[in-house]
């Protein structure tokens, strides 16, 4: 083959930009962050940040699309991010299940932290629900705890109710901050009105009489005991201050210092919300919350909740009704286009789609459903816009972690009259939880767990191909890692190891620790199976305590 001038500088550059694409050193000798400090005082309350759910979409599908795409943005990486690519525990986030096993019990309570109401009759009604489209009473009960009673859907028993709950315990448990939600039956007898009961409305607030109260009452669809069923929403501690922006930081909290559309707990979401066909994403569902802090009554700060999930799996779907929900945008300029260029003779995945015949469950399936091609209701919310795949395998992995008894015990927590929903239920997010799975891992080396351990010879770099680990395809045989090291100067150690994986995806590869500057090290680990190829660079580094190698930082490519 004749070699020519233009080929050998191709390969030279090919060569600059695969050695500036290794990270150099980066990564401080320290352990890594795993609680950021934003509880810092808050003296002033900030400002309540108004939702106008039309100006909002409008921007979001059209004003704010556009005059973004002129502004040209480049792709930028996640932040608030620790030097394990991992993502520390704040006022946005806690870390729960993607750090430790949680039992049966803690999944089943989820966030719930005291008793139902329905063991504290009478439940005095204060209002009504002062917005959204659904209808719902604000109560306190006997114990002077206040409540957001919410109902199903007439023709949809059971529906929404259902997945307020299972969603929120689902989210609860990945690490965000979601409302005690749990469901109650009621009969109109336990309701009493308090002396100055309103209707809450935009033109101003009436009274709220029994006569007008039993009329509503009498609107909903009641069990076959003649109970009601309804959602019972624990009130929010702390003040109101709106929903956070999508793009941008909360001028007034200090605390707030990381652009919303560069947050990794916010840009990984997407494929959790994926998961639980979650498409209801809109700025409204979302609430800051101005709480008083533990050291004294003066010291305040915000914590950021999602809420209101009353239209995932499959609901919104079956509520408008649209089975295209999941699959395209309300307003979706990409696929009007598609269709009118194929004169709508290509069928949708969305075609065809039938909700199952069980009470109390939406459109919610497996068989249409794309991880990578996953969509909400409107593309307003910014950080799924900015979302790269480093971000959906970092969501993918917390998902990941849930057992199908765990998912299970979450749905029997909805309370649903038939069996065969519950299971229906639980075997639909167990499949799309593998294919979301299966998906992310096939996009980034899906290698995770980095540990140095002893050996008889020195020390090895250990971790696991979560690919393999949770048996999400059969490569383990045609499955191989090739491990180079390189010191501080990210030059070769000289040391090349390929290695098989062992049992359930576990593999160790021999560590030569670079001699020169602190012993830093950077490892260079690829894998490869048929159709893939992925690296990611672990740095280690000797513990200034013990003298024994580290890791200290991970690197995704």
């Amino acid at each position: 083959m004749k070699i020519t001038c233009d080929m050998l500088l191709i390969a030279a550059l090919a060569g600059c930009t695969a050695r500036a694409q290794r990270p150099a050193v980066r990564f401080a000798n320290v352990p890594a962050v795993t609680i950021v400090d934003d509880r810092r005082d808050v003296p002033d309350k900030p400002e309540v940040r108004r939702f106008l759910h039309g100006l909002y979409h409008y921007s979001g599908v059209f004003q704010r699309r556009m005059t973004r795409a002129l502004e040209l943005p480049r792709q930028q990486r996640a932040r608030g991010v620790n030097a394990l690519d991992e993502v520390p525990s704040s006022t946005w986030f806690t870390n729960r299940i993607g750090v430790r096993d949680l039992t049966i019990d803690e999944v089943r309570a989820g966030p719930i932290t005291s008793e139902s109401p329905e063991r504290h009759r009478p439940w005095t009604v204060r209002s009504t629900k002062p917005s959204g489209s659904e209808g719902g009473f604000i109560v306190t009960d006997a114990r002077g705890v206040k409540f957001l009673l919410k109902f199903d859907g007439k023709g949809l028993p059971e529906v929404e109710t259902a997945a307020h709950v299972i969603v929120g315990k689902l989210l609860w448990a990945c690490g965000y901050n979601v409302p005690q939600d749990l469901i109650v039956y009621f009969r109109p007898a336990d309701l009493v009105l308090a002396p100055d009961a309103v209707i809450v409305d935009p033109l101003g607030d009436k009274p709220l009489d029994r006569e007008e109260l039993d009329r509503r009452l009498a609107d909903l669809e009641p069990t076959s005991d003649g109970r009601i069923r309804a959602l019972a929403s624990r009130w929010l501690p702390g003040q109101e201050v709106g929903g956070h922006p999508e793009e941008g930081v909360r001028h007034d909290d200090p605390n707030d210092r990381i652009p919303h559309e560069l947050r990794r707990d916010l840009r990984g979401a997407f494929s959790i919300y994926a998961w639980l066909d979650h498409v209801d994403v809109q700025e409204g569902n979302f609430l800051d919350l101005w709480v008083e802090g533990s050291r004294d009554w003066h010291h305040h700060y915000l914590e950021h909740y999602t809420l209101d999930f009353g239209k995932a799996l499959g609901v919104m779907a079956v509520t408008v009704p649209d089975p295209r929900r999941g699959h395209e945008y309300v307003v979706d300029f990409a696929q009007m286009s598609r269709s009118l260029l194929t004169v709508g003779l290509v069928k949708r995945p969305w075609e065809g789609r039938a909700a199952p015949n069980l009470r109390g469950v939406g459109l919610f399936e497996s068989n249409s459903y794309d991880p990578g091609a996953w969509k909400p209701d409107f593309p307003s919310y910014l950080p799924f816009l900015t979302a790269d795949r480093i971000d959906k395998f970092w969501g993918a992995k917390i998902l990941m972690r849930f057992s199908r008894d765990q998912i299970h015990a979450i749905v029997e927590t909805a309370q649903l009259s038939d069996p065969r929903a519950v299971e229906y239920l639980t075997d639909t997010l167990v499949a799309r939880q593998r294919a979301t799975a299966f998906h992310w891992f096939s996009q980034t080396n899906p290698l995770d767990r980095f540990t140095v351990a002893p050996t008889t010879r020195g020390f090895a770099l250990c971790f696991d191909d979560l690919m393999l680990s949770y048996r999400l395809a059969p490569v383990q045989e045609a499955t191989q890692y090739v491990m180079t090291g390189y010191n501080a100067a990210n030059q070769p150690l000289g040391t090349r190891y390929v290695r098989k994986p062992e049992g359930q995806g576990h593999a160790c590869v021999p560590l030569t620790v670079s001699p020169a500057l602190d012993e830093y090290t950077i490892v260079e680990l690829d894998t490869t199976r048929p159709g893939f190829f992925g690296t990611t660079y672990v740095h280690i580094a000797r513990d200034p305590t013990s003298g024994a190698p580290r890791v200290i930082g991970v690197w995704r490519s």
